[in-house]
């Protein structure tokens, strides 16, 4: 007798899967170190009195993010003599990473700021590498119809990783085991993380590393820009969050200076509140790509995304209250999760396997493009000319050309779809 599962069984029993479920825990490993270089190390610095002046210059030690795809070609093009192309990668990665997070824990910001700085670069070069890798292997690894859910494990197990470097490392340094002894500590986290390399499965049909340096580096670019309507998808990459990066590029200033919340019920709700709606969207929008299919997913969430900033607006005209604003960034950051997971699933569709490692790489970087150089730049000027409630109004036209695109787009994303 054949037993069928419901729709909803099915959804949920492809994150049990093993390709699908370490995911989790690299997931974890690839989100850990990020406060660690950020954040917490500027709270350090400053619980050791370090001037403002060179705290502001320990910002410069995250740049490898931005930069990582300069160096991907090498890892598509070599393959370590363990553990395959990309699982070989991740556990070099891993065990340098968790080597340098212990090595900063016995140095002392007020007392050897410098080497303790270098060290931070290390370890950011490190983590960029390590999502280079982890971005290739989930993208070789993942069937069609997995990557919903295999984007969501990573959602999830990205985001508490910054909670326990962040919020939680800076409890435990203060409270139990001093700074250089939290961060030891996360170093030892990293080291158990790494069993999950082991863990992990190598891709059913490895692609064969590009022959030399030369192709590695030229190769994902003629590959790519070769398909029919290259530039156009490179134009929905860019333009698919755009509202959503606009409402949020100011959203904290907002909240504090005009609809009048104190920074601590701010912080609550988006650290606490903001970060429980997210996961909760990425796990449902990977539950609901299994069912939908990519191209439904990316329409159906981009244009809750968008509607999820009338929230915003309805703050900024309406009396001050803490369960409004709660409701508001929780609906914003629920539709932003199911809207990652799906966009996500995209950039690895795009991805050739051969190249996936840099074509990800410049696909993730170019999809920073709308955050960084358009809502950040111009979203202060939109605010001045029109006020708070017409700029939110404003973010949800913003959204539309991207939804156009996407529509335009609809058969070159439904051939990436499983094929039944």
């Amino acid at each position: 007798m054949v037993v069928r599962r419901s729709p909803i069984t099915a959804a949920s029993h492809v994150y049990f899967g093993r390709r699908v479920a370490p995911l989790l825990v690299l997931g974890f490993a690839s989100g850990l170190p990020i406060a660690l270089t950020g954040g917490t190390l500027q709270a350090w610095a400053t619980v050791e009195q370090v001037s403002l002046e060179e705290i502001g210059f320990l910002t410069l030690v995250g740049s490898a993010y931005t930069l990582k795809f300069l160096w991907a070609p090498l890892l598509d093009r070599y393959v370590p003599p363990w553990l395959g192309r990309r699982r070989g990668w991740m556990l070099l990665t891993q065990l340098l990473l968790a080597a340098s997070i212990m090595a900063m824990g016995l140095l002392s910001p007020g007392s050897a700021l410098l080497p303790l700085a270098l060290l931070a670069v290390m370890v950011a070069f490190f983590s960029a590498t390590q999502d280079i890798v982890f971005d290739a292997y989930s993208t070789d690894v993942l069937h069609r119809d997995e990557r919903g859910a295999g984007v969501a494990l990573k959602v999830l197990g990205y985001r508490l990783a910054m909670v326990v470097s962040g919020g939680l490392a800076l409890i435990l340094a203060d409270q139990w085991l001093g700074w250089g002894g939290m961060y030891v500590l996360m170093g030892g986290l990293m080291l158990l993380c790494s069993a999950a390399t082991f863990w992990a499965p190598e891709p059913e049909q490895p692609a064969t590393a590009p022959r030399t340096l030369s192709l590695a580096v030229v190769e994902p670019f003629r590959e790519f820009f070769s398909r029919r309507g290259a530039w156009t998808v490179l134009a929905l990459i860019v333009l698919y969050k755009l509202g959503d990066a606009f409402a949020g590029a100011l959203s904290t200033t907002f909240l504090i200076r005009g609809a009048g919340f104190d920074p601590t019920e701010v912080g609550t709700v988006n650290k606490v509140l903001g970060l429980v709606a997210t996961i909760v969207g990425a796990l449902a929008g990977g539950s609901l790509m299994t069912r939908w299919g990519l191209y439904r997913s990316l329409m159906a969430f981009g244009i809750l995304q968008a509607i999820s900033n009338l929230g915003y607006w309805v703050i900024s005209v309406s009396p001050k209250s803490i369960w409004l604003m709660g409701t508001a960034v929780g609906v914003e950051n629920l539709c932003g999760g199911l809207g990652t997971a799906s966009f996500v699933a995209l950039l690895m569709g795009l991805c050739q396997q051969r190249f996936s490692a840099t074509q990800f790489a410049l696909l993730s970087a170019l999809s920073a493009v709308g955050r960084i150089y358009l809502a950040g730049p111009f979203t202060p000027p939109l605010v001045r000319w029109l006020d708070w409630p017409g700029f939110f109004l404003l973010t949800v036209a913003i959204a539309v050309p991207g939804l156009l695109l996407l529509w335009n787009q609809r058969r070159t994303i439904e051939a990436l779809e499983p094929r039944a």
